[in-house]
């Protein structure tokens, strides 16, 4: 691809469920984007408030590309997301998830296209970022984590490194994404993408500077990771074995999709199973062996608590 190549297609693939009080601002920060050419694909999920009547707005005047607005299949995010990562009516450069209630900076897809550009077309690539957290009103609450550890497969097994919010993915990662996504179900589209790029031999770049404006309110379906409160809610979902339920389905999910993951990833998906089935001195040993890690100290301690306990 060239640098400044303006005719570069992204796809913006929208989901949208009673969105109505924050969508037109998310809609505003997707027309201002400094990257010309962008179609809209929304898929709203059954939606009882002024969401489809805002969509149909922008729908009219979107002068960016085109704008498509879809029926959701009414079974929740997850599969509202997959929903459009497995249509295949779009054929599309890049793709970029968004949310309906979020505030993405001018720049967001023109960063992610700059380092793309400098990397090998041949391979799946996934660029993704920090967030900056706000309130409803706006107000700047702090940044998402920084992570310094090397995105790759031993990572992704026990961490979704960002939020789909900041995510892009070239050509080839999303044909791969789209291959695997209508074999499987997933627990969310952002985990889920990190793992069929990092296992398939693809490239993920984590950027430190934060691109989307993430907003907090009652309605997230999952929530910043940066309070006590917030660590204290994932270590009660650890505890209650939802994390080994989210576990049991990533799995079943890469087992489907053997044929697009590296060798190396499939050693790596067994060393996981004997950590997780294996007795108390062997789940230890193992996750040792597998080298499988999280990004941060707090994170890398609870996941051998989790192994301990047989809670991963």
């Amino acid at each position: 691809m060239q640098a400044g190549k303006t005719s570069e297609l992204v796809a913006i693939l929208l989901a949208t469920r009673n969105g109505q009080a924050f969508l037109d601002e998310q809609m505003r920060s997707l027309a201002d984007q400094t990257h010309a050419t962008m179609d809209i694909w929304a898929s709203d999920d059954g939606s009882t408030d002024r969401t489809m009547q805002i969509l149909q707005e922008w729908q009219k005047r979107w002068d960016k590309g085109c704008f498509h607005i879809s029926q959701g299949p009414k079974k929740g995010f997850a599969e509202n997301f997959r929903a459009l990562i497995t249509n295949d009516k779009m054929q599309p450069d890049f793709i970029a998830f968004c949310d309906q209630d979020d505030i993405w900076e001018p720049h967001k897809i023109e960063c992610a296209l700059a380092w793309m550009r400098q990397q090998d077309e041949g391979l799946p690539l996934m660029f993704c970022s920090r967030t900056l957290n706000v309130t409803e009103t706006g107000a700047r609450e702090g940044m998402s984590p920084l992570f310094n550890r090397k995105p790759s497969f031993r990572n992704a097994l026990v961490q979704s490194i960002a939020g789909g919010n900041t995510m892009v993915l070239n050509a080839l990662a999303w044909q791969r994404l789209n291959e695997a996504s209508r074999r499987a179900e997933f627990v969310s589209h952002d985990w889920w993408s990190y793992l069929i790029v990092s296992g398939g031999g693809g490239v993920v770049n984590y950027c430190s500077e934060p691109l989307v404006r993430y907003r907090q309110h009652t309605g997230n379906v999952v929530g910043a990771n940066t309070s006590w409160k917030a660590l204290l809610t994932r270590l009660r979902l650890v505890w209650s074995g939802r994390l080994s339920r989210w576990n049991d389905v990533n799995l079943a999910g890469l087992d489907r999709n053997r044929n697009i993951l590296t060798e190396d990833t499939l050693e790596v998906i067994e060393r996981f199973r004997h950590v997780r089935h294996g007795g108390f001195f062997s789940r230890l040993s193992g996750l040792a062996k597998s080298r499988i890690y999280r990004q941060t100290r707090r994170g890398t301690v609870a996941l051998w608590l989790a192994a301990a306990f047989g809670r991963i």
